[in-house]
């Protein structure tokens, strides 16, 4: 069966479904066609996976703000949900910490919450979030099985806009803590907002896309935001060589990891 085979038989489930429930059901990263088809490039395995999201986790951490070197995961979450650092606490509805697996192989950081991520407590669940894993699962990632995913600021800025500076600094004892938690492999910067505040730098996508990048000797490397590649499809064909970068860098990692 071909892939163009099996994209139309999930419409016509997808549409039945609909027409049951009454409403328009979610696409699943599993089933919707990957970001290569996206890009009209073709040849790359989509890996998938159904095992459980781990939310929090055990490890000791190093952190400001109330983070001690005993805190764990979930001792940072709930200083995350206590946080009033900034004025992101007084437009809020939820605070989102992050979400995958206890010990990533890759964090995903990207710049902050937004109207959908907001409401559910979650990141990337909107329409950027289902590019986002299309992207991952081109290179045998997913938050189900390898990754976890967080943000520069864990409140949602009023507007979608950027975070302000003073936002990010008060928000970055936080990001600072997971990655001393989850210890992660690699980091895969999504957009300027991350790589920017990561590095406390000027230097944003644009500039340093798909180039590999250290930070306290974890590989780094950025590519656009999905957000920023729905309003510029033109962008996701370089997007995909940073991720093609990103893989080779992963593999040089660990030969097996899409295993």
């Amino acid at each position: 069966m071909t892939k163009d085979d099996k994209l139309k038989i999930y419409k016509l489930l997808k549409t039945a479904s609909d027409n049951l429930l009454g409403y328009s059901s979610p696409d699943f990263a599993g089933e919707t066609p990957s970001f290569e088809d996206d890009i009209l490039v073709s040849g790359e395995q989509v890996a998938g996976s159904s095992e459980q999201l781990a939310l929090s986790g055990g490890q000791s951490v190093t952190g400001g703000g109330g983070l001690s070197s005993e805190s764990t995961l979930s001792h940072i979450n709930k200083k995350i949900a206590e946080c009033k650092r900034c004025g992101l606490c007084s437009s809020r509805r939820t605070v989102v910490p992050g979400m995958g697996v206890e010990n990533p192989f890759v964090l995903v950081i990207g710049e902050g919450p937004g109207e959908e991520e907001d409401k559910q407590g979650l990141p990337f669940v909107g329409p950027a979030g289902q590019l986002l894993d299309k992207m991952l699962g081109a290179i045998g990632l997913s938050r189900q099985k390898n990754c976890y995913i967080a943000n520069i600021v864990k409140c949602r800025p009023p507007m979608n806009r950027n975070p302000l500076p003073e936002e990010a600094d008060a928000c970055r004892p936080f990001l600072d803590a997971q990655i001393a938690a989850l210890k992660p492999k690699a980091i895969l910067c999504a957009g300027s907002v991350a790589v920017k505040n990561l590095f406390h730098s000027n230097d944003g996508v644009l500039k340093v896309h798909g180039q590999l990048l250290d930070f306290k000797k974890i590989p780094v490397v950025t590519t656009w935001h999905p957000s920023a590649l729905l309003r510029s499809p033109e962008n996701k064909r370089a997007a995909w060589e940073d991720l093609k970068a990103f893989r080779s860098v992963l593999l040089n990692i660990d030969p097996d990891y899409e295993k």
